[in-house]
């Protein structure tokens, strides 16, 4: 899991980014915050290269960062920080992540077809024009997110949370979605043609779907299973 050092700034209680030492190895050397650094392009520049010469990454923070055009394809990450990071045109192909937290991203023109991401969480972040098309996204927390035109078709959700997101003009199209939550949701031209909407929880727990009419039984989500 990724350090939690505190900034080197006394009255800073965010957790310092990842050091990298000479040898482009993490250490455990307390840093400073983003916000903190006297050198943040040079503390940015040294965690982007450790990303790009790296396959396996663990336990790196990098809270707070901004990742535009890089190419995560294949990389692996383990118990990393992404929280409140900003990802634009990144083309993700294959990703895999355990344990990692993007809590309040923003993913913007994103591909991360075909990934493999458990355990994670992505709390309260902002989905713009994403696909996360044929992934395996197993026991992960959606839970605040707010998604527009982005795509999970033909994924793996089971048992993840949706509670309380907004999805607008979001796919789950062919999705397992058995165990998954989809509570106090607001939706509009919401998709979840042929996924398998009677084994998941929407509204209230213990709610199910009235598929005989095609929406779902309760007044405070709105849209149809389309």
């Amino acid at each position: 899991m990724f350090s939690l050092n505190k900034c080197l700034v006394r009255a800073c209680h965010n957790l310092s980014l990842t050091s990298i030492d000479d040898n482009g190895m993490i250490t455990e050397d307390k840093c400073y915050c983003l916000d903190h650094s006297p050198n943040p392009g040079k503390l940015q520049q040294d965690i982007y290269l450790y990303i790009m010469n790296n396959d396996k990454i663990v336990g790196l923070n990098a809270s707070g960062m901004t990742f535009m055009g890089i190419d995560l394809s294949g990389k692996k990450f383990y118990g990393c920080n992404f929280m409140h990071c900003t990802f634009t045109n990144c083309h993700s192909k294959g990703l895999r992540s355990r344990m990692s937290m993007f809590d309040f991203a923003v993913f913007t023109d994103c591909n991360l077809i075909e990934s493999n991401i458990m355990f994670s969480s992505f709390a309260g972040c902002t989905f713009s024009r994403t696909l996360f098309t044929s992934s395996d996204m197993v026991q992960n927390n959606f839970n605040g997110i707010n998604s527009i035109q982005t795509s999970f078709d033909d994924a793996d959700l089971y048992n993840s949370r949706f509670i309380r997101a907004k999805l607008v003009n979001t796919s789950f199209r062919n999705c397992n979605l058995k165990k998954a939550f989809f509570c106090e949701i607001k939706q509009e031209n919401t998709s979840f043609k042929m996924s398998n909407t009677r084994e998941a929880v929407f509204s209230e727990v213990g709610s199910e779907i009235e598929m005989d009419t095609g929406h779902i039984n309760d007044t405070s989500v709105r849209g149809e299973i389309l």
